[in-house]
């Protein structure tokens, strides 16, 4: 049988607006009523940014608190917590997440690990500030998943590996399409998928109109997507998803064209080595 696919549900991210789409869930209700709908069409996972009541982006731990909690009282989804926030962000408020404990503790944290242009500005990620929050991360016990929007990126995740702060292999997450970084071409993913340490999962997010069209990219070569509003607001050209569901919902048909099974939680974090 193949191996089912993982696939995440990028809820919220940092730069989508209600003005783009009237569809993005922003309070702890919104967010847990659309992931326990990603959950019922097929995602195992949720990655989850927060914003303040009136929308913008925020590392909050007392939001992602009620976030969790929320989507926790609907759903077994796997909830993996966002360690960029937005553009701008110190360390310490990029880590706000990091400092929940015991029910409320995220199942994963993503780990961006080097700098690149995003867009017109600069997600600033120098090798001080990703030791940083990797050991973050590694104190609270929890397995990251390294993202890279550039294939050196994932190099960087062995020279932590060899200052011992993060093991590998790792669960890698390719972001291709965001502007002024890597953009997704099926060789792209391929040079990326060999540049990884042996053993190692990885997700690819495509950003825009490549999210859905990188489902199958993955499927086919034994991976796994992201797919949600974060990164993308259409379902098909001109057309709004409804929510994330119908995101997650499309990738899961896609998956199943493919011979892939949409993973559960349960065989998402054994494949993710989560436990």
């Amino acid at each position: 049988m193949s191996t089912p696919m993982v696939i995440t549900a990028a809820m919220v991210g940092a730069e989508t607006t209600r003005e783009q789409t009237p569809h993005l869930p922003i309070t702890a209700e919104e967010i847990a009523e659309d992931a326990a709908r990603c959950r019922e069409a097929g995602a195992a996972m949720v990655h989850l940014h927060v914003r303040t009541p009136d929308g913008k982006p925020s590392q909050d731990a007392e939001l992602f608190r009620a976030a969790i909690r929320a989507i926790r009282k609907r759903t077994d989804v796997l909830i993996q917590t966002s360690t960029g926030g937005a553009v701008g962000m110190t360390v310490d408020q990029r880590c706000g997440p990091l400092t929940l404990t015991g029910e409320d503790r995220p199942d994963m944290a993503t780990l961006t690990t080097g700098t690149v242009n995003f867009g017109e500005e600069v997600f600033w990620n120098p090798r001080p500030l990703v030791r940083d929050i990797a050991k973050r991360i590694r104190a609270m016990g929890l397995r990251p998943e390294l993202e890279c929007f550039d294939v050196g990126m994932i190099d960087e995740a062995r020279y932590l590996a060899k200052e011992g702060l993060v093991d590998l292999p790792a669960h890698f997450d390719f972001v291709l399409g965001v502007p002024g970084t890597l953009q997704p071409r099926p060789e792209v993913l391929d040079f990326m998928i060999a540049s990884l340490p042996e053993g190692s999962t990885w997700t690819v997010a495509g950003v825009g109109r490549h999210q859905l069209a990188y489902v199958d990219e993955a499927a086919k070569r034994g991976g796994n997507a992201r797919v949600g509003l974060e990164d993308n607001i259409y379902v098909s050209k001109g057309v709004l998803a409804k929510g994330n569901w119908e995101l997650v919902a499309e990738a899961a048909k896609r998956a199943r064209a493919h011979g892939r099974e949409p993973a559960t939680p349960e065989q998402a974090r054994k494949l993710l080595r989560l436990s």
